[in-house]
């Protein structure tokens, strides 16, 4: 039916997809915007076509610039990965009115599964068990509040366009309430362009458990077990497993039943996923379905030792599945982390910046799978979702696959911008983890505590030596004349005068920067990267950057109070208040949304807003000044002297 393909996306997914295909004979054609011209998936493909600038809206979203590569390069089929256009009934249809096959759903399974409240409903009716929740027309803030009222509270303000954890809000009391319809109206409008929202119970201390169907034009249904994606940060996953660690026997036929019912009761085909909240008692409900690939099939992939986009592309040229139910088999354990440009240790702030070193060759090894889409040289933007690969462990048990993430989270280091790598290497070590003890607001209830885990590795004596002797050694870092001599380093909030004797470590460096160092009689690895007057020094996932402390004090300071930053770079998504406003120390000024996340600018101190600097939907730099205030008391700011 089809030998061309078209991968309606972009990163990972894109590299993903493009492999099985050119494996099975396929030829393949990327598409692009100008933020990628130069990313793995369009040198990966055998074709390329450019869409427009870098926002998504005009780009990867752009379902007329979408067919018009396929017409242009002669592809007969379209795969949409995940996110973006990838649960749009209107462009499943659009591509089969072009003649163009879709891999994924039929437009009506779509329709029916993207309406949160109308899927909820579709599910009552086929006897699949679902929360408690309001699915009602009313959607002004006087009838949701009722409703609320209705199901008391903790409860999920949801967007009923919604996926990927956009458009939700939690409500812990009453009180929470209006700003989360708010919140949530905003952010799905912006997301999905429908600011309908629905109301659902959350449960307490549940688990997100989540089953793996496939369903072909031939009647045939089969599900591929459960994976468990409960470790999540603000409703985003972090980690996912398969199979989920609480999860027995009976429940797996439970759950792998129900969600064959919800497939076949919207006329399914191809690849989806149904997803449930587990609660303490082992009770399972419906959440919502995906259609689509999730981020997270790999971890399925390991364990069935199939491959999900071949089936995918044999289901969608009119095959039937490969397998029945009960020829699926499960083996071992795996585990996948999400890599993402975030910091962790600043409430997980999105981060952008270039590649400087990434080599995820270096942690291959049995069992272990890396699925990337960006690379060495490259760099990472603010306009798209902040994942940058995942790295994936299989192993006979779930201590195999764990020790074997470790290992490799360890061995491929990200330099150049701030990753959650050290956190999530330190997440299934964590107690909680191995012992199954997590639930979805774990991750968030750590973060509000300050929890330890939470708290930024700070760098040890001996990595303080180091860097010194690396300063002192490194070929013009210091004349050659020079032997040792007194420097100041700055690595994060801390300054340390170090004495610079690049006799006091021995080490060399070969071409991929890879540090071969002995000190204090041990021999060990690191990666380290100069970049100008700056050393990045990676080990045991850990990534330190020490600079040079300047004696002279800065012109300016990101701490003033008069004026408010972006933390993150972004576009201006609200403007809270205007010139002349008068505000409290941690009122809001602004919202800058960034991969997907919204994040709060705040006031430090009370004043008044003298200007405003920037204009809504702005596109903006970290740093940038929004605004400059003046402060009814000004505290006096810190000065450095010269030493």
């Amino acid at each position: 039916m089809f030998s061309k393909i078209l991968i309606a996306n972009r990163g990972e997914i894109a590299c993903r997809v493009m492999r099985t295909a050119r494996a099975l004979g396929y030829r393949t054609v990327a598409v692009y915007s100008d933020a990628d011209a130069e990313a793995p998936h369009v040198a990966l493909a055998d074709e390329a076509v450019r869409l427009g600038p870098a926002p998504a809206a005009e780009s990867y979203l752009n379902a007329a610039a979408l067919l018009d590569a396929a017409r242009r390069t002669g592809a007969q089929a379209v795969h949409p990965g995940y996110g973006f256009l990838s649960e749009n009934a209107s462009f499943a249809q659009a591509c089969g009115d072009a003649g163009l096959v879709f891999i994924g759903p039929p437009a009506t399974a779509i329709t029916a599964m993207g309406d949160k409240a109308g899927a909820k409903r579709c599910m009552v009716a086929a006897g699949v068990p679902t929360l408690p929740g309001y699915l009602g027309e009313d959607q002004s803030d006087a009838g949701l509040t009722a409703e609320a009222q209705k199901l008391g509270f903790p409860l999920l303000v949801k967007a009923v366009a919604g996926g990927g954890g956009r458009g939700m809000r939690l409500a812990q009391a009453a009180a929470d309430l209006p700003e989360a319809l708010a919140g949530a109206r905003r952010e799905a409008l912006a997301a999905f362009g429908d600011a309908t929202l629905m109301l659902e119970r959350q449960i307490e201390c549940g688990r997100h458990i989540e089953i793996q169907v496939f369903a072909d034009a031939h009647g045939n249904a089969v599900h591929l077990g459960e994976r468990d994606c409960t470790a999540q940060r603000r409703r985003q996953k972090v980690i996912e497993e398969a199979p989920s660690p609480i999860v027995t026997p009976a429940l797996r036929a439970a759950m792998g039943r129900d969600a064959v019912a919800a497939a076949l009761a919207v006329g399914y085909r191809g690849a989806g996923t149904v997803e449930f909240i587990v609660d303490p008692d082992l009770r399972h409900y419906f959440l919502e379905m995906n259609t689509r690939l999730q981020v997270e099939h790999p971890v399925t992939e390991m364990i069935t030792g199939l491959d999900l986009v071949e089936w995918q592309l044999r289901v969608a040229a009119g095959e039937p599945l490969p397998l029945k139910q009960d020829e699926i088999v499960w083996r071992g354990h795996a585990i996948e982390a999400r890599l993402y440009a975030e910091d962790p240790y600043a409430g997980f702030a999105p981060q952008t910046g270039p590649v400087l070193h990434f080599r995820p060759e270096a942690a291959l090894r049995p069992g272990i799978r890396i699925d990337a889409g960006i690379a060495q040289g490259g760099s990472v933007t603010p306009f798209y979702d902040p994942l940058l690969a995942k790295v994936i462990a299989h192993g006979r048990d779930r201590n195999d696959a764990i020790r074997r993430l470790v290992a490799a989270l360890e061995d491929a280091p990200l330099l150049g911008l701030a990753t959650n790598g050290r956190f999530l290497r330190d997440l299934v070590e964590d107690e909680s983890f191995r012992a199954a003890q997590m639930h979805t607001a774990l991750l968030d209830e750590w973060a509000a505590s300050g929890a330890a885990i939470l708290q930024r590795p700070q760098p040890s004596a001996a990595d303080w030596q180091l860097a010194a002797a690396l300063f002192a050694g490194q070929p013009g870092w210091r004349p050659d004349s020079v032997a040792d001599f007194d420097l100041r380093l700055h690595c994060g909030d801390e300054v340390r005068t170090m004495r610079a004797d690049a006799a006091a470590v021995e080490w060399s460096i070969d071409a991929d920067g890879r540090l071969r160092y002995t000190q204090h009689g041990i021999t060990r690895h690191a990666i380290i990267h100069r970049d100008g007057d700056t050393l990045h020094l990676a080990h045991d996932a850990t990534v330190l950057v020490f600079r040079e402390a300047s004696p002279f004090p800065a012109s300016e300071t990101r701490h003033d109070p008069r004026t408010a930053r972006a933390a993150v770079a972004g576009i201006v998504a609200r403007l809270e208040v205007g010139a002349g406003d008068a505000v409290i120390a941690g009122q809001t000024l602004a919202i800058i949304e960034a991969m997907k996340m919204e994040m709060r600018v705040t006031a430090n101190a009370a004043g008044t807003v003298s200007s405003v600097r920037v204009l809504l939907g702005q596109q903006i730099e970290a740093g940038t000044i929004l605004m400059e205030l003046s402060i009814e008391e000004m505290p006096c700011l810190p000065t450095t002297k010269p030493s």
